[in-house]
Parts: C-alpha cells; sequence; structure tokens
C-alpha cells in the first residue's frame, strides 16, 4: 500500500511530514526497518491519528509480527477512515494472526457488503471461513474474489495460501 491509498479519505499528509513518511515507506520497501521507524519517531503527536501515518506503522508491526500493535493501528484506521477497505482488512488479518479468526471473520463480514467489488475482502473471508471449517462458505467467497478480481492471479495465491490448504483440490479446480 501506498502512502496516497488512504488520502482520499483525509486531508493530504503536508511536507515536511509527508517526506518523513514517504522516507518511512522507502526504508520499509528496502527491509530497513530500524531506519523506517527513525522517520516515524521524529513526527510530531499532531498527526500520530492521520490515516498515512497510521498505515505506515500497521505495515511496520506487521513486518515486526507485533500483531496486538498492529490491531490498535487497524482499529483506530477504520474509526478514522471507515470507508477504506484497507482498514478493514487490516484490522481483520490482525486478528486472524492473534488466533483470533473467529473476531476477523465477524470484522469482515460485516462490512463486506460495503465493499463488494473488493477482492481481498471476499479473499480473506474465504481464508477465515476455511479456518474455521466452514468450507462451503470458503468455496463461496473464493468465488465471489475470483469474480471481482484477476482469476488468475487469486488462483496463484490461493495455491500458496496455507490458509486454504484444505480447499486445495477446490482451488485447483477453479
Amino acid at each position: 500500500m501506498t502512502p496516497e491509498s488512504t488520502t482520499a479519505n483525509s486531508e493530504a499528509l503536508e511536507p515536511p511530514y509527508s517526506h518523513q513518511v514517504n522516507a518511512a515507506w522507502g526504508w520499509l520497501e528496502l527491509g530497513n526497518v530500524s531506519e523506517a521507524q527513525s522517520e516515524l519517531a521524529d513526527l510530531p503527536c499532531s498527526i500520530f491519528l492521520h490515516p498515512d501515518v497510521l498505515m505506515i506503522r500497521w505495515e511496520l508491526c506487521s513486518t515486526l509480527q507485533d500483531w496486538d500493535r498492529a490491531l490498535g493501528y487497524a482499529q483506530l484506521l477504520a474509526k478514522i477512515c471507515p470507508d477504506c477497505p484497507d482498514s478493514w482488512i487490516k484490522q481483520s488479518y490482525a486478528l486472524h494472526e492473534l488466533k483470533r479468526t473467529q473476531e476477523a471473520w465477524d470484522t469482515l463480514l460485516r462490512v463486506s457488503n460495503q465493499f463488494e467489488q473488493c477482492p481481498t475482502i471476499a479473499y480473506n473471508l474465504a481464508c477465515y471461513a476455511c479456518q474455521l471449517d466452514r468450507c462451503a462458505e470458503a468455496e463461496s467467497w473464493l468465488r465471489k474474489a475470483v469474480q471481482t478480481g484477476k482469476k488468475a492471479c487469486i488462483k496463484k495465491m490461493a495455491l500458496e495460501d496455507h490458509d486454504l490448504t484444505p480447499m486445495r483440490d477446490f482451488v485447483q479446480s477453479m
């Protein structure tokens, strides 16, 4: 996700802070977590709740597999940008990584109608349903992901996804 992804739901971050956030993204993409953290450490408290800042902080926590903190950032993001599907995707993903898959399912299902054309939401719901032993629901959500997204890409991803291992035969037949 790029820093511009959430600005449709909020005011754009102004320089010099936008430069620091962009630099943090760059460092993170290069795999240098400490430099990314350093860029963010100098940001003022007044922009802590800006969606772009929350998004990069979530990504840092994800990289570090600090799912408790990632969940907190995603929950703030969902409150600030409820119309941004990524905020809900990140929140449910953190819940899933915390082994709270039922909550991940409930969170994403609650907003799925709002984002019917988002293949990632349908795909993640398929993953969570599969992990909750709801294979029929998982198949239905995976079909929807394929209908709204790029079939070849989704099929390839699904074949490699450990969450969908019980559905390997179904995925291969798609």
